[in-house]
Parts: C-alpha cells; sequence; structure tokens
C-alpha cells in the first residue's frame, strides 16, 4: 500500500493577497480558483510536485460553523496562532532572498539548526508562519 500527501489547506483572509505571495513570491503555479456558496478556494502547487496541492482556504470554511466560530478562527489567523507549513528548499540562502524581496514579513533569518538542516521563516500575507528548509549535508 502506497500513501502519499494529496493536498493541505492554508487558510487565507484575502486570496489576492495570498495569491500574489504563493504564485509570484514563491513560485507556484495556480491550478484552481474556485468560488462556492460566497467563499473562495484556490489552489496552488509547486511545478516539481504535480501531485501535491497547497488549498488556499478562508479561515472557516465548513459551512457548518457558528458565527462565533468562524469570528475565534479569524481571530487566531489574525495573531498568526494557527500552524505553520514548513517547505523544503535546495537553497535556504536563495529562497530567503527571494522571499524577503517581495516584502514578507521575516521571522527568522537563514541559520543552521542542530537538527541537520538551515532553515529561515517568515509570514504570509494571512499571518501563517512558512519555514524553508534545507538539508545540510551530512
Amino acid at each position: 500500500m502506497d500513501i502519499k500527501l494529496s493536498q493541505c489547506f492554508i487558510a487565507v483572509d484575502d486570496h489576492d493577497k495570498a495569491l500574489a505571495f504563493y504564485r509570484d513570491a514563491l513560485g507556484f503555479e495556480v491550478r484552481n480558483d474556485v468560488g462556492f456558496e460566497g467563499m473562495r478556494w484556490v489552489t496552488v502547487g509547486a511545478p516539481s510536485q504535480p501531485d501535491v496541492e497547497i488549498v488556499l482556504e478562508p479561515p472557516a470554511a465548513n459551512p457548518n460553523a457558528s458565527p462565533a466560530d468562524k469570528q475565534a478562527m479569524a481571530e487566531l489567523l489574525a495573531k498568526g496562532m494557527l500552524r505553520g507549513v514548513i517547505f523544503s528548499t535546495d537553497d535556504c540562502d536563495a529562497a530567503f532572498e527571494r522571499i524577503r524581496a517581495s516584502g514578507a514579513e521575516v521571522l527568522q533569518e537563514p541559520i543552521d539548526q542542530p537538527y541537520g538542516v538551515r532553515d529561515c521563516a517568515f509570514r504570509d500575507p494571512a499571518g501563517n508562519m512558512l519555514r524553508f528548509t534545507q538539508r545540510r549535508a551530512a
């Protein structure tokens, strides 16, 4: 049996700003842009991973979420308290420079970590923490 990641979800509060970041700063391709019941989902992915998609969705996309739940999710997103995503790269320093040049908020400049990676971190326009890691040679 073979199990692989197909999709993951990142909450965003402004799809146009998210698109500018994920498409233009990270270089992801837009694979789908769908509106449904007053909400919007945009699917992006790395050209090198055609079978993995990131769905940029509203913070409380569940139609059964109560107004209080939707408000709580929006507040957590605004504070950057939702879980982040870790991307791998073959050149952490080049990725850092490209993303920083886009105006993204820098959380951590590239450093060598004791667990074998060089990494850096940013916030996307919605406040999600994104890390970019490069495995160091042994």
